[in-house]
């Protein structure tokens, strides 16, 4: 008997698209990604939705455990096995192209992992097998979804490492990652994920640990590359300076959750989530003086095992005893619309957010 998956389609064979498939190139509808561990379920993201047209960058922000990097690794189909074996539980909708990844067979999603989506690792010191040469790894990315040679290949990697500003790739093609500075191993990540131009590409923290002209140099990359494959791009970062430079559309991420979403420009200007004021606050400012201190967030980020009730944000929210009664600790918010493609998940009313956000957020920036 053939085996199926739970689309219906044999395991093996691609997902086609159904009549409610999306437009957009990348499209996740309420993904679900849970740990079963020994203490309890560990919900590190809990119905997270967004989508990425072709050509267009979508940043993901948040604190270090929030759940940015648990959502990309899902769209790749990196999850395996959690804790102790115990099987990691993902469910929702992850439309690629038309096609369904969430039910799709492992074959299927590795068929088009490389190929059609790609991504830029955190750390490309850990990320690339250190017993390889860097060009031997690009060489192997490009001949697992092509029937070329290995001369064909390796003419193919010395051309990326130069399209990625690699001084001497001829040489270079030979080296170790280990030989490589910081910067060198992040353009080098970049010409393997990008040697079959893929049309999505993930970029998890690609400036992180890197000095500030060295993250100048990797941004201005990824958006040149970018115009030129005609890519979508979901950059995963916590700093808001890299979301400001390269994004058109951000999404902030607490507890698992999206709790605002919209263009860069509405988020930076009008945001409309105590959260994201928050993080604002804490960004220091360099294009004029302020004589105002930072405002951190204050507290610590939710456990995920054990996420507040109502708004996971209301522990550590100076406004959430606004609103009457007990419903921001008992109530959780659902994203609403407060402007052309902004949403955002607070029991605040608008009133209150446009006055908080003036008169005493704003001036403070």
């Amino acid at each position: 008997m053939t085996e199926l998956s739970k689309t219906g389609a044999a395991v093996g064979e691609p997902v086609k698209a159904s009549s409610d498939a999306p437009t957009a190139f990348l499209e996740v509808r309420d993904l679900k990604v849970h740990f079963p561990t020994d203490d309890g379920l560990v919900k590190s993201v809990d119905g997270v939705s967004f989508k990425v047209e072709k050509g267009k960058t979508l940043a993901i922000v948040g604190e270090s455990g929030s759940g940015k990097s648990v959502t990309s690794l899902a769209v790749m189909g990196l999850h395996k096995l959690g804790a102790r074996g115990k099987n990691v539980q993902i469910s929702g909708e992850i439309w690629l192209d038309g096609k369904e990844l969430v039910s799709a067979a492992p074959d299927e999603v590795r068929r088009l992992r490389g190929r059609e989506m790609a991504m830029i690792f955190q750390d490309p010191l850990s990320a690339m097998h250190p017993y390889y040469t860097i060009g031997h790894q690009i060489v192997e990315a490009y001949r697992v979804h092509h029937d070329v040679s290995k001369k064909v290949a390796r003419t193919r990697a010395i051309e990326m490492l130069d399209r990625v500003g690699i001084p001497e790739p001829t040489k270079r093609v030979d080296n170790y990652p280990h030989e490589f500075s910081g910067g060198m191993r992040q353009r080098a990540m970049i010409a393997m994920a990008l040697v079959n131009n893929p049309e999505l590409l993930i970029a998890d923290e690609p400036t992180t640990a890197l000095d500030v002209t060295v993250q100048a140099q990797i941004l201005d990359l990824i958006r040149d590359l970018q115009k030129e494959f005609g890519s979508a791009v979901v950059m995963i970062t916590h700093d808001l300076g890299v979301v400001a430079e390269i994004a058109d559309d951000v999404l902030v991420m607490y507890g698992g959750r999206c709790v605002e979403r919209g263009p860069v420009a509405d988020i930076f200007e009008q945001p409309q989530h105590p959260y994201t004021w928050g993080l604002l606050g804490s960004m220091p400012r360099i294009d004029r003086e302020t004589s105002e201190r930072l405002i951190p967030v204050k507290g610590q980020p939710p456990s995920l095992i054990n996420v507040p009730s109502g708004c996971a944000f209301h522990p550590r929210c100076p406004y959430a005893d606004i609103p009457k009664g007990d419903v921001t600790r008992t109530v959780r918010p659902e994203l609403t619309q407060v402007g052309t493609g902004h949403f955002s998940a607070c029991h605040l009313s608008p009133e209150d957010r446009t006055r908080i956000w003036t008169e005493e957020i704003a001036p403070k920036l």
